[in-house]
């Protein structure tokens, strides 16, 4: 009796027909035949009392979407019937591994145009609903050897001090210095004050004798170069 009861409380990958057995498709089949929800099922392995695992890891998905689900917190995944603590850590621990995977891959990385700029920034914003202003460091290869964010909030040229810009590319000996920061709004073409921070920073790049080679703006999928607009 007590074997039934739980077995009726949890829903085990186990205890689906062998045909729909996200575990033996995957082997059988590999990752690529399995969706998304399958896919954190195999990870996650237990469900709820009401809920298998899989019907649990497709509501997951229905309100956080793949997309916004890498930068979700465990309390946000609590809020889901089925998915505890323990569960949560999980997810936020699979996404933050896939997180410094694209991170490492893009360190080093010779950069090239901005396109290399805007997929390197890929998920490195740690809120997108403000703006943030980097300063990328670069050696003598055009490799990004440092990030850093100078300022969080709407940038004002009379609050982005060159002083802030330069003092950790002076410290680095940084070869030359991008700046990029991101318009919540996905509009991505520079507004006044952009370009006035641009110009202020080339002039002092231009003192310094440390390039500024380019200051791009990001969106969720456009981006913006003052260097191949032909504004730097």
């Amino acid at each position: 009796m007590i074997y039934q009861s739980i077995k009726h409380e949890e829903m085990r990958l186990h205890d689906f027909d062998p045909e729909n057995r996200p575990r033996e498709r995957f082997l059988n089949s590999g990752p690529a035949s399995l969706s998304p929800a399958e896919l954190l099922a195999i990870i996650l392995r237990i469900g709820s009392r009401k809920l298998n695992i899989v019907d649990t890891c497709n509501e997951i998905i229905a309100r956080f979407t793949l997309e916004k689900l890498v930068n979700v917190t465990i309390g946000e995944l609590q809020e889901i019937k089925g998915i505890g603590e323990a569960k949560a850590m999980q997810i936020v621990a699979i996404f933050e591994l896939n997180k410094r995977l694209h991170y490492s891959k893009n360190n080093k990385k010779k950069i090239q145009a901005a396109k290399d700029i805007f997929e390197y920034m890929t998920g490195r914003i740690p809120d997108e609903t403000k703006e943030h202003l980097f300063v990328l460091h670069l050696n003598t290869k055009n490799q990004i050897t440092k990030t850093e964010i100078v300022s969080v909030g709407t940038l004002n040229a009379a609050l982005i001090h060159p002083r802030e810009v330069f003092k950790a590319a002076i410290r680095e000996s940084s070869h030359a210095i991008i700046l990029v920061h991101n318009h919540p709004s996905s509009d991505v073409e520079p507004s006044n004050a952009d370009k006035q921070i641009t110009e202020l920073l080339k002039k002092a790049s231009a003192v310094i004798q440390i390039e500024l080679l380019d200051h791009v703006i990001i969106g969720k999928t456009e981006w913006f170069s003052f260097r191949e607009s032909g504004l730097l």
